[in-house]
């Protein structure tokens, strides 16, 4: 267990905007940032951090929390992996209760995934640069590719050797389970059960997390045999996915969001020698076909994608299918095209940085244009495939959210494709009306959903909905005001936390997290501790963390100059704390003593024993008295 003060410190050094612009474009409105949902797929910012109150809330999904919380949501790490990345990330030593020991037993099934490929990478980068065989054979490879000293161990390359047991023996051997080398793809299980290398001879990439951590390896051979395949890569497990997964964008990322644009590459050659030149914003995907979670993650920090191809003719055109999705994901997409005989690793090295980014900033075409432009060559003077080409190109152009942004290319592409600019308006039109249909169809065969979303599990006792407004009120102003002095007519040198909480002694709470929030809050100043939303934002357990989120923050925000522009004041409850603060404790009350009174008049209903009428009666005539005291208060007239 992590101790209390290295928490402290850990919470002290953590800037919540760092930390989360590490996943999310961010920018700055007003006291806030807003970034596009990290959890959702969204157009419209709705991704709100607040710096002063060290919170995101997510309006679209619904989460919110602490930077702590949001590792915990996005990377599914545990609390205690939460803190220790941000230990990481700012220098701090993590002190335990106890000695930390890798208990692989005990580790959950994805953390162990992750232990067991943090290993092999260790491994794999050791035997590169420690061994006489990684040396002659995988760094010598490295060398002639141009890689450099700094690049190898940033990436953390490797090679595995040519063994059949080299890595396995050694993993087993330290302790670490035959499931999990075989889960994560390291291992390979023979018919009698043992396990052998899947990576013996190869060199080793890495796959980095969004994080950082290991999660999965490319392994390229280096023997010339046609029946061994080229690359081996993991496979898919609990912690890698492909089609979620760019190579190289943990490195990337710092560098995509400074200069606003992501170069997407095909290799993982490709990425370190364009990253080793200086241009660092690059990012590959992996050997497979470019995915919609690839783009949306990229999407995160940039709006615009350049895609450099090499000079394979029939590669490119295969890939133009597929990249409409980038277009239907509102990014903007340029295209670069590399002499034959050259792909960015080989353009880089043989040309320099400069020659690099000379040749991208003359040859670089907006993706509608040049898949125009390419599948015009096609065709010839044939006019049966040329209307099949316009309307390959109308349907691309369709598939753009932003409507000012289509009708620009629809004018450079009728001036392309020489056909006039009211036709392809026309038929974009019948395209987008056909869509719009068949999305319509189907949104109305599509079974209604049973209950509206929520952000709260619901209690195992159905509360009712302005009971539990109320409840949540009470929560929401010990989180504002609780540590405040109170100076008010009657009632002084006393906190409002304490206050409250003493006036609400004899209330008993149902909407669950607001209960188990006030016995919380209780027992902290019972031992002399005032909590604050601090406290409760860094709470570890999850459904306090989100009542917190959800009550302090909000969607919008008034400009500081709105009373100087509109002359419109706005009430605020922090002028009349006493009524504020009464007010919700007897409105409270007020609803409590209601629902207790028409517990009696029900009970009422049901007896016809004298005696009990009578106990009965005396006790709801006592809570009529309570009632009306609480309504003198709160200036209300109760209708018998």
């Amino acid at each position: 267990m992590i101790t209390k003060p290295t928490i402290d410190r850990i919470m002290e050094a953590t800037d919540i905007v760092e930390v989360i612009g590490e996943f999310v474009q961010l920018k700055k409105r007003g006291a806030n940032y807003v970034g596009l949902s990290p959890f959702a797929n969204e157009r419209t910012p709705s991704f709100t951090v607040s710096p002063a109150k060290g919170i995101f809330k997510d309006f679209s999904s619904g989460k919110g929390g602490s930077a702590v919380t949001f590792l915990m949501e996005l990377e599914k790490f545990t609390y205690p992996e939460a803190l220790k990345w941000l230990a990481k990330k700012y220098g701090i030593e993590v002190e335990e209760t106890v000695e930390a020991f890798e208990n692989k037993e005990e580790e959950n099934h994805r953390e162990s995934l992750m232990i067991v490929s943090g290993y092999a990478a260790k491994f794999f980068h050791e035997s590169l640069l420690e061994t006489d065989e990684g040396k002659s054979i995988g760094l010598s490879y490295f060398k002639e590719r141009g890689f450099t000293n700094d690049t190898i161990k940033k990436f953390e390359l490797g090679y595995s050797p040519d063994q059949w047991e080299a890595f396995t023996g050694q993993a087993l051997k330290e302790g670490y389970q035959q499931q999990f080398l075989e889960e994560s793809g390291l291992s390979v299980k023979r018919d009698n059960g043992s396990l052998y290398d899947r990576y013996r001879g190869r060199v080793m990439f890495p796959i980095h997390s969004f994080t950082g951590r290991v999660i999965a390896f490319g392994g390229r051979t280096l023997k010339n045999d046609k029946n061994v395949p080229k690359y081996v890569n993991s496979p898919e497990s609990e912690i890698y996915h492909k089609s979620n997964v760019l190579y190289g964008l943990y490195f990337a990322k710092k560098a995509i969001r400074e200069e606003d644009n992501c170069y997407l590459v095909e290799g993982y050659a490709d990425v370190l020698s364009v990253h080793q030149a200086g241009i660092e914003n690059v990012v590959a995907s992996s050997g497979t076909s470019l995915t919609v979670e690839q783009i949306r993650l990229i999407g995160r920090f940039t709006k615009n994608i350049t895609i450099l191809y090499d000079g394979d003719a029939a590669g490119i055109k295969a890939s133009l299918r597929g990249l409409d999705m980038i277009l239907e994901e509102g990014l903007n997409v340029k295209v670069v095209l590399f002499p034959d005989g050259h792909d960015p690793d080989s353009y880089v090295r043989n040309f320099g940085t400069n020659g690099f980014k000379k040749h991208i900033a003359d040859n670089k075409k907006d993706f509608i244009l040049f898949k125009t432009d390419i599948l015009l060559k096609e065709v010839g003077n044939d006019p049966i495939k040329k209307a099949d080409v316009i309307r390959e190109i109308v349907e691309s152009v369709a598939k753009i959210p932003d409507s000012i942004k289509a009708s620009v290319f629809i004018k450079e592409c009728s001036y392309l494709l020489q056909i006039d600019e009211r036709a392809l308006l026309s038929e974009l039109n019948k395209i987008r009306m056909a869509k719009a249909k068949k999305d319509s169809q189907q949104q109305t065969s599509r079974p209604a959903p049973l209950d509206e979303p929520h952000f709260f599990d619901e209690p195992e006792i159905k509360v009712e909905k302005d009971e539990s407004n109320q409840e949540k009120e009470i929560i929401r102003l010990l989180l504002l005001y609780g540590n405040k002095v109170i100076d008010w007519d009657g009632i002084a040198n006393t906190y409002i936390g304490p206050f409250m909480i003493a006036e609400l002694s004899d209330v008993e709470f149902e909407y669950l997290p607001a209960k188990k929030f006030t016995e919380i809050y209780r027992k902290e100043v019972e031992n002399g501790v005032l909590p604050d939303e601090q406290y409760f934002i860094h709470y570890p357990e999850k459904d306090i963390v989100d009542i917190t989120v959800n009550l302090i923050a909000t969607k919008y925000t008034l400009s500081e100059n709105w009373y100087e522009m509109h002359k419109i004041l706005v009430n605020d409850e922090q002028s009349n704390m006493k009524a504020t603060i009464l007010g919700a404790i007897f409105h409270l009350k007020k609803q409590k003593v209601g629902k207790i009174l028409q517990g009696l008049r029900n009970e009422l209903q049901k007896t016809n024993v004298e005696a009990d009428q009578e106990i009965l009666l005396n006790q709801y005539m006592q809570m009529k008295k309570v009632e009306k005291t609480i309504s003198d208060y709160l200036g209300s007239v109760i209708l018998k």
